[in-house]
């Protein structure tokens, strides 16, 4: 996944100095989805062999220590050659993967229905597909403008994709995903964040899926606040949300009214 190069800049510019601080790196590390799936790839694989999978970055780099943060960072550098006119249109990929990871967080801390490390996760990385799917289909953000203004009950955002280049960027993300080694609850989240209804719809699963359903909801509400709607499909109405939002609030206890005062604070911090 190409990294985002304001990002790399500060990076270098970081490992230069005579005591690099892991914090500092980690922080900018957390603000870019390509260079947060390598290292979480890198600290999950066989190689450290951890029985539990690490889905927060500053565990990560903790454990990693700044010599091979540094050898990563470079790494990825080499990677991050792009055309400036693909760089100037993912800057609206970044800008708002890195909103929505900073939402889900405070979701987190407030509805207490995950933990709030794999919620930022979840958000940088939901979206891994697009600039994936961007790489190999010139054309791909105008199908994905065309595939939010088509979402409903009915039809999914990714039924759009489907039909134009037999897949989508929900399973390009899933896959990457699964090469950064993430843990399995977070894959099946990235894979399912356009199959929601169909998630919450399944009262059958209400045990089994829990932890599914705990990250959708987290997950959807900061899209909705975000407004991914108008940033990546440039719609002025969430279908997606008008349909699964009351599904969401249900699962999480939050009336229309709780949710809008949320919805307005967490704007009014973030400064939207």
């Amino acid at each position: 996944m190409p990294p985002q190069p304001q990002i790399m800049v500060d990076l270098q510019f970081e490992q230069y100095m005579p005591d690099p601080d892991l914090e500092t790196i980690a922080k900018l590390i957390s603000q870019d989805p390509g260079l947060s799936g390598a290292l979480l790839k890198l600290v999950n694989s066989p190689h450290f062999g951890l029985s539990n999978k690490i889905g927060s970055i500053q565990r990560a780099v903790n454990l990693l220590g700044s010599r091979s943060i540094i050898n990563l960072i470079n790494a990825q550098s080499i990677k991050g050659e792009m055309s400036d006119e693909t760089i100037v249109t993912l800057n609206r990929f970044w800008d708002t993967a890195q909103d929505v990871a900073m939402t889900c967080l405070t979701l987190a801390k407030r509805t207490g229905v995950q933990a709030a490390d794999e919620a930022y996760t979840l958000g940088l990385f939901h979206d891994c597909g697009v600039p994936l799917m961007l790489k190999r289909f010139p054309d791909y953000m105008d199908v994905l403008v065309q595939a939010y203004a088509q979402a409903s009950a009915q039809t999914r955002v990714v039924d759009t994709e489907n039909r134009v280049f037999n897949t989508n960027h929900s399973v390009v993300g899933y896959f990457t995903a699964k090469s950064w080694r993430l843990p399995e609850h977070l894959t099946a989240a990235i894979a399912n964040h356009h199959n929601a209804l169909a998630v919450f719809r399944d009262e059958s699963s209400r045990n089994t899926q829990s932890q599914l359903k705990n990250l959708l909801a987290v997950l959807k509400m900061a899209e909705h606040i975000c407004a991914s709607y108008r940033v990546l499909g440039n719609q002025a109405v969430d279908h997606e949300w008008n349909a699964v939002g009351p599904l969401v609030l249900d699962y999480i206890g939050l009336s229309e009214y709780d949710f809008e005062n949320l919805k307005q604070n967490i704007r009014e911090l973030s400064g939207h």
